[in-house]
C-alpha cells in the first residue's frame, strides 16, 4: 500500500491531456514506495523528448542524458553506484531510434539496469514525426500519406531484438489504456526492479501509451486505438522471465 507518494511525486505535470506519461510515472513512484525505497535510493537516467518532463514530476536523483544515450548513462551510473536502483526513462524515439545501439548494447553487456521505454509510436515533443515504432498506414508529420513498409520499413519491435540476447533477464511489454493493463504494467515495473536488485541482469519494460496530440485524436479515441490497432503489432505481456546471470 502506498504511503509516501507525496515524497516521490510533485504536484506539477507538463504532459498533454490524455498522455500516458503521467500514469507511468505514478506507477514508478508507487512501486518505489511499496518496495520501501526513498528518493535517495534510486537514480533515473533521463532521456530527451517528452520523457524529460519526468524531471518536474518524479522526485528522485536524475541525470539528463544526450538524445538516445540514456542506456549508456545508466550503465555508467550503475557501475559507479551499484548500491542504487538505476533506471532509464525514455520514449520510443529516444530508445529505439536515436538510442537503438545504446539500448541493445546495454543489454548485450548485461548491465544491471532497468530500461523503461514509453512507446507512443511517434516523436512526441518535436512535432509528431514518425519513429521506428510507427505503425504501417499511420499518418505523422513525416509520413503524411501514411507509413509504408516499402518506403519506411516495418515497425521495430524492440523486444524481438532484446529477447535473443542471453544476458537479458526480464523483459515485458505493458500498456496504460485501461485499468487492468495499468495494474499489470505496475507488476512488470516491480518485477523489473526486483530483477535488478537481485543482481540477475538487464531488465526492460516497454509501455504502450496514447499520444492524443500527435495522433490527432481525443483521449478516449486514443486509448481505444491502443486496444484496436497498436496491440495487434505490439502484444502485451511478459516476454522473458528468469533469464541469465550475473
Amino acid at each position: 500500500m502506498t504511503k509516501n507518494i507525496p515524497a516521490l511525486i510533485s504536484g506539477t505535470s507538463s504532459f498533454c491531456p490524455g498522455c500516458g506519461h503521467g500514469i507511468i510515472i505514478r506507477l514508478i513512484a508507487e512501486v518505489l514506495d511499496e518496495m520501501g525505497m526513498k528518493q535517495q535510493d534510486a537514480i533515473c537516467a533521463l532521456a530527451v523528448g517528452c520523457a524529460c518532463l519526468l524531471n518536474n514530476t518524479l522526485k528522485v536523483d536524475r541525470l539528463g542524458c544526450p538524445h538516445g544515450r540514456a542506456g549508456a548513462g545508466a550503465s555508467g551510473i550503475k557501475r559507479c553506484r551499484p548500491d542504487k536502483l538505476v533506471f532509464t526513462y525514455q520514449g520510443d524515439g529516444d530508445a529505439i531510434s536515436i538510442g537503438f545501439s545504446e539500448t541493445v548494447y546495454a543489454a548485450q553487456r548485461n548491465e544491471k539496469i532497468t530500461a523503461i521505454i514509453v512507446n507512443n509510436g511517434v516523436f512526441g515533443m518535436t512535432g509528431g514525426q514518425a519513429s521506428p515504432t510507427t505503425l504501417i498506414g499511420q499518418k505523422t508529420a513525416t509520413t503524411v500519406n501514411g507509413k509504408t513498409a516499402a518506403f519506411n520499413g516495418m515497425p521495430v519491435d524492440i523486444m524481438e531484438h532484446l529477447r535473443p540476447i542471453p544476458s537479458t533477464a526480464y523483459l515485458a511489454r505493458g500498456s496504460v489504456h485501461d485499468a487492468k493493463s495499468i495494474l499489470k504494467t505496475k507488476q512488470y515495473i516491480r518485477r523489473a526492479f526486483e530483477t535488478q536488485i537481485s543482481g540477475t541482469g538487464y531488465s526492460c519494460v516497454e509501455i504502450l501509451s496514447p499520444c492524443p496530440t500527435n495522433w490527432h485524436m481525443d483521449p478516449v479515441t486514443a486509448v481505444d486505438r491502443i486496444a484496436s490497432e497498436v496491440m495487434a503489432v505490439y502484444p502485451i505481456g511478459e516476454i522473458k522471465t528468469g533469464g541469465a546471470a550475473s
